[in-house]
């Protein structure tokens, strides 16, 4: 093989390993109690809001901060504060996704996305 052969194919397989890398970071949906949670991670959770519970919303003292407690997939429920306005409807929400890192017992999130529930959903009749 020649030499330029070589390190052509060095490169791709660097590139690769490049790509492969940031593939793996893309955001998938984690768990509170995840390894990325624990080291401190950003993540994504995705979850169902606890109605019991409530949600936390002071906008006279800060408009632009809420807490509320949210269930993940494996059943783990954590107080999430959300450094973000409260989005009209969030009670009505199917599931919510987070974006944030965990701090002590608590999650801290940046972002919040909502699933509603959809109008196409067939209605049933009662």
């Amino acid at each position: 093989m020649k030499k330029t052969h070589i390190i052509a194919l060095v490169l791709v397989a660097v590139m690769i390993g490049v790509l492969v890398t940031l593939l793996g970071d893309f955001s998938r949906y984690e768990t509170f109690e995840s390894n990325y949670a624990k080291k401190g991670k950003e993540i994504n959770v995705v979850g169902e809001l606890n109605k019991v519970k409530g949600i936390t919303y002071e906008p006279t003292k800060n408009p632009n901060i809420f807490s509320m407690y949210i269930v993940d997939a494996k059943g783990v429920e954590k107080k999430v504060i959300v450094k973000k306005a409260k989005p009209r409807d969030i009670e009505r929400s199917e599931k919510i996704v987070v974006i944030g890192k965990m701090h002590d017992d608590t999650f801290i999130a940046d972002d919040i996305l909502m699933k509603c529930p959809s109008k196409y959903q067939e209605k049933t009749n009662s």
